[in-house]
């Protein structure tokens, strides 16, 4: 399969990454990308409202305007740069409904992390986290901070071997396929070594060669090591699933996987 639809999230201080990370697939295999931005519907206090609701809706709207305006200026210089197929889209709500309504009409969904450093809440991790585990197609995280010259030269494979995991590696394939070095790290899996060897078996067969390497570690060291494990190959992208039920054999890739979008620093694919 390979990827004709990228969705790419154009929103917040993270927009150009995303749009820079989304283009530069696009460009590579010839495919189409939409940019979406995504307005808060208009918020205001009961008592606010009785005496000042006009007005601050006005305000409100007019803000969300220059926002949207601002987004579409970034999509729009980077696509033309890129000499890229492309729409622009602008819809207001919720952003995981409305990501999870046009995501499923494209091959993947590019979405920037949330800035950990801006004041009130961080609305960004819980789209990824929700978003992740919803859609039924990848996504692509990308850090808010940083710049990316390349996506999937030098690929970690996060394996335990389950369903998740395997979800996210068959989705990641023609990005995979075209990787200059590949690494499958596994974690805590039940036959240890094999199962890595195991995949890399199959990956062989679609004349991807890739190195093995086995971790166990403690449940909330993970996330941590897996990062690390992945600036010491050099990565330039993580591939791995996304856990978020209480079974058993979850819990240890659940803390990995919200701890992995908290503190990325490089682009993770995804898929549940």
């Amino acid at each position: 399969m390979a990827l004709k639809n990228i969705l790419v999230h154009v929103g917040g201080e993270q927009r150009r990454n995303a749009v820079d990370l989304g283009a530069q697939l696009a460009a590579q295999f010839d495919a189409h990308i939409v940019g979406l931005h995504i307005m808060a519907p208009p918020q205001i206090p009961p008592y606010v409202e009785a005496q000042l609701g006009g007005e601050v809706m006005e305000i409100q709207a007019r803000f969300a305007a220059e926002e949207a305006g601002k987004a579409k200026e970034v999509f729009q210089s980077i696509v033309e740069h890129n000499g890229l197929s492309s729409e622009w889209r602008t819809r207001e709500g919720d952003p995981v409904e409305i990501l999870q309504l046009h995501g499923r009409y494209a091959d993947m969904v590019v979405l920037g992390q949330a800035n950990r450093d801006e004041p009130g809440p961080r609305a960004g991790d819980d789209i990824a986290s929700r978003l992740v585990l919803s859609l039924g197609r990848p996504v692509l995280c990308v850090p808010y901070s940083g710049t990316y010259g390349t996506v999937g030269k030098r690929i970690l494979v996060a394996w335990d071997g389950g369903r998740a995991a395997a979800r996210a590696v068959g989705d990641a394939m023609p990005i995979l396929e075209r990787a200059e070095e590949v690494s499958v790290l596994t974690l805590n899996s039940d036959h240890g070594v094999t199962d890595g060897m195991d995949l890399a078996t199959h990956l062989a067969r679609h004349d991807i060669q890739a190195v093995t390497q086995n971790l166990q570690a403690a449940d909330m060291e993970v996330g941590a090591m897996l990062l690390s494990r992945a600036e010491d190959f050099g990565a330039d992208l993580i591939v791995m699933g996304a856990y978020g039920h209480a079974r058993w054999r979850e819990l240890v890739m659940g803390g990995a996987t919200h701890h992995v979008l908290k503190h990325m620093t490089m682009p993770v694919w995804m898929a549940h």
